[in-house]
This record gives structure tokens, sequence and C-alpha cells, in this order.
């Protein structure tokens, strides 16, 4: 959702910094700014969503793939799970029991090897996670795109720019500090980066709008 969120603010200003760069009127502003905003959107969930989708598709395999070493080569499994739970400090009787009791249940063993090889755990594989994704990114790309657009749809017209400036850069911020929950970062230096992403695209789409106003 926060990456999601990001992108929204960044195409959607950059939009706006372009049309105001080209002088454009404010309901330009907005025509192009909805549309960017939902055609953007859309592609970012579907983007999630089939990757989602790809991953657990890989995860479903290895999970078969599991299930029939398992079933097959069983000695060899139950090795691995020793193996396993040996490196974490189990020894003797304590390591013989673990082992045990992981291997008198084919699910629990083939969820232990998939948690342990794959570092794959029971919510990777809920069938409605791509969608639920796939969703959250949409909702956040258009709730935090909008933002930009917000002085343009409330009447601001040529002075529109710097309000929207303001907004983008108070929702880039806000955005770039929760993304610090993510990367361990400090949340200020994770906003300013996020300013200066925004600000980076936002000036070279109007130089770009400005140069070509000038042209046609």
């Amino acid at each position: 959702m926060v990456y999601g969120a990001n992108d929204g603010i960044v195409t959607t200003f950059a939009v706006v910094a372009g049309v105001a760069g080209a002088k454009l009127d404010a309901p330009v502003v907005l025509i192009l700014g909805f549309a960017n905003l939902i055609a953007d959107g859309l592609s970012m969930a579907i983007g999630n969503y089939l990757g989602t989708k790809s991953e657990q598709q890989y995860v479903a395999q290895e999970r078969t793939m599991e299930e029939w070493e398992v079933a097959h080569v069983p000695e060899e499994e139950r090795e691995e799970i020793r193996q396993m739970y040996r490196a974490k400090g189990f020894q003797g009787e304590d390591l013989e029991r673990a082992v045990a009791v992981i291997t008198s249940d084919n699910k629990r063993w083939v969820d232990e090897m998939m948690r342990n090889e794959l570092g794959v755990v029971a919510d990777d594989e809920d069938p409605s996670r791509p969608f639920k994704n796939g969703l959250a990114t949409f909702i956040a790309f258009v709730i935090a795109g909008f933002l930009p657009l917000v002085p343009y749809v409330f009447g601001a017209s040529a002075k529109g720019l710097l309000p929207s400036s303001m907004m983008a850069g108070a929702a880039l911020f806000a955005v770039g500090g929760a993304r610090s929950f993510i990367t361990k970062k400090s949340w200020w230096w994770a906003g300013i980066e996020m300013l200066l992403v925004g600000g980076i695209a936002a000036g070279a789409a109007y130089a770009v709008g400005a140069l070509v106003e000038r042209f046609i």
C-alpha cells in the first residue's frame, strides 16, 4: 500500500506539473490527472495481482514437490527436518521428539519444509491474496494520487500548481515516513528522500511541458 500511495502521488503530480508547465487550463489538468489516476492505478493493481499470482503458482509447485518427496522418500525428508532442528539447537531426545511430532502429520511436515526452505507461511498461499493485494494497491494509488488534484477540483486555475505542490509535498513526506517502517530508515530521512524523488519527477515534467508548449 505504501508503494502504491507513493507512486500515485508522484505520477499524478508529475502530470499536474507537466500540464502547468505547458500553461494549459485547469480542466485539462483534471482530465489528464484523472485519466492518469485510473489508468496507472489499474496498471499497478493488475501488475501486483499478476505478480502475487505467479508467486503463488511457484509456491504451489514447490508444495506439490514437497508432498511427493514426503510420500516417496520420507527418510530423506525426515533427515532434513532433523538437520533443521539440530541447527536451531535441539539435541538428543528433544531433537528426536521434535522430529517425531512434526513428521507424524504429513500436512504439518510439508508446512514445516515450506516454512524453513522457502520462508512460506499459510497466508502466502491464501487464494484471495492476489486480489486483495491488487485492490489495496489500487485504492492506495487512487486516494494518494487524488491529493495533487484537490486544488483544481475546488476551482484553482492558474495558481493551482502552488497548493497542489504543497499537498503533494506533505503527502510525499508522510508516505516516505510510513515507508520507514518497511525500510527501517530514519522516518525524516525517508520523508525527505520521497520529497526529492517527487520533486525531480515533477520538475522534469514541468520542464518538458514548458519546452513543448514553446513549439506548438
